[in-house]
């Protein structure tokens, strides 16, 4: 349980420290200019903050849940298959409906893909190294 409630805040800060990486590099800040209008002028750095947090715990609740379900052997395998799922599940879906609904440029869409994928897969890797079931 301790190494649970560990992992998931290390995990929620990462998702924080790496989606402000993603975000805000001045690559990113070019890519995401189509979004500007809508987009807010600030951020409220505390709720992102406990938005993170509780996606850690989320996710590393859900890797313990599936964990006996995972393809593979080792926690390394089991923790990326768990990435794939989850960069599916939470990026490539969201790209397709943006690329669907809205008027974005492919790069901007390809590079929130393999950023995406990227986060996801850091995140499965220490999920899988370290989060083991009782």
């Amino acid at each position: 349980m301790t190494t649970y409630i560990i992992l998931s805040i290390v995990s929620g800060i990462l998702f924080g420290v790496l989606d402000g990486l993603i975000h805000a590099n001045p690559a990113a800040v070019r890519l995401f200019e189509v979004f500007k209008p809508i987009s807010r002028t600030g951020i409220n750095v505390t709720a992102g903050l406990v938005i993170d947090l509780v996606y850690g715990f989320l996710l590393a609740g859900l890797f313990l849940l599936l964990h006996p379900a995972l393809p593979g052997s080792s926690g390394l395998v089991k923790g990326l298959s768990f990435g794939v799922i989850t960069w599916f599940l939470r990026v490539a879906m969201g790209v397709i409906s943006q690329w669907m609904m809205y008027t974005v440029p492919l790069n901007t869409l390809f590079y929130s893909l393999f950023t995406g994928l990227g986060e996801m897969l850091i995140l499965g890797i220490l999920y899988g190294l370290f989060l083991h079931p009782a």
